[in-house]
């Protein structure tokens, strides 16, 4: 079946005056009664599109929901702060508009960000969350020397500058430069298809995709474009799983322990070949591996034996 068809019914929605897609994938009204909603939240230059092989396995059991972030996608690319609370915002008001009881959240990277300051926030939405490769930019001037901290900023100041941002962009935003990135976020290169590269390359030919990303770029270096995710995660008080390719290039699977470590209501599994992608990579094992969670938290008879399942399902 073609991505377009595997992503569920696109709709636009308007938000702040600005367009923004989303899909929905429908269950049975039995199911839909009985079994929470799922949000799916992608990662950084992601879109929808990245959940195609998640979206119709969720579907035949809860009704799924999909974002494009603004900025990414088929969102409206708009020159404006950039910030995981803007997103958050989009995240609510469309959970009031649209939901209104709770749901569980499921997201990649960023979006597991996102996923988790929503939790804090605004705990009458979420029942739970799933997140995949949770970064940590709080962390990025940590792990700088003193010394070289100033360094970095001149060098990201420098580029900082239009002039340089958009001709930057549309180098990065070439297929053969788009797979060199892939490559490096996924650790199984024959996941890296052309049918991804389409889905990553679209977007950038989008109206405003260069303003967008000069933005971007500008927010991303703010010391306020993200809360620590080590003051977030003792908060939580709802069922959390964390889960992260071993493999990962991105964000680093040592700090999966100890993220572990700052919440007893983590659960962790770790996918052996697997990298920052993993949803899309090994699409089978983490389908099952977060049905498995739902039920045990969240289904009217709840699976007792979730590690079992996953450990069943990580052997596949």
């Amino acid at each position: 079946m073609d991505w377009r068809q595997r992503i569920g019914y696109s709709r636009d929605w308007v938000w702040r005056g600005w367009q923004i897609r989303y899909t929905f994938m429908p269950s049975s009204r039995e199911l839909e009664q009985m079994n929470p909603p799922v949000i799916l939240l992608h990662g950084f230059g992601a879109a929808i599109e990245h959940w195609r092989s998640n979206i119709p396995i969720l579907g035949k059991q809860h009704r799924v929901y999909a974002l494009d972030l603004l900025g990414f996608g088929a969102s409206r690319k708009v020159y404006t702060t950039y910030n995981i609370n803007l997103w958050v915002e989009q995240v609510y008001d469309f959970w009031r508009n649209f939901l209104q009881k709770p749901v569980i959240l499921v997201g990649n990277s960023i979006g597991s960000l996102v996923c988790l300051l929503a939790a804090a926030r605004y705990p009458e939405m979420v029942k739970g969350i799933a997140m995949l490769s949770l970064p940590d930019v709080s962390l990025r001037q940590e792990a700088l020397p003193g010394w070289l901290s100033p360094i970095v900023t001149n060098i990201e100041n420098l580029f900082a500058s239009p002039v340089l941002l958009k001709p930057l962009f549309r180098f990065l935003r070439r297929p053969n430069i788009l797979r060199k990135w892939a490559n490096i976020a996924y650790e199984d290169k024959k996941a890296v298809t052309d049918e991804l590269l389409n889905i990553l390359a679209n977007p950038a030919q989008d109206e405003g995709a260069e303003r967008a990303f000069c933005a971007l770029f500008e927010t991303a270096r703010n010391p306020n474009f993200s809360p620590s995710v080590r003051q977030l995660l003792p908060n939580i008080s709802i069922p959390m799983l964390l889960c992260w390719g071993r493999q990962d290039r991105m964000v680093p699977f040592a700090l999966a322990s100890i993220f572990c470590d700052l919440n007893p209501k983590i659960e962790m599994v770790d996918f052996d070949g697997a990298g920052h992608c993993l949803h899309d990579e090994c699409p089978d094992r983490f389908n099952a591996i977060l049905l498995a969670w739902i039920e045990k938290h969240f289904h009217p008879i709840g699976s007792k034996n979730f590690i079992e399942k996953a450990e069943t399902a990580l052997d596949v």
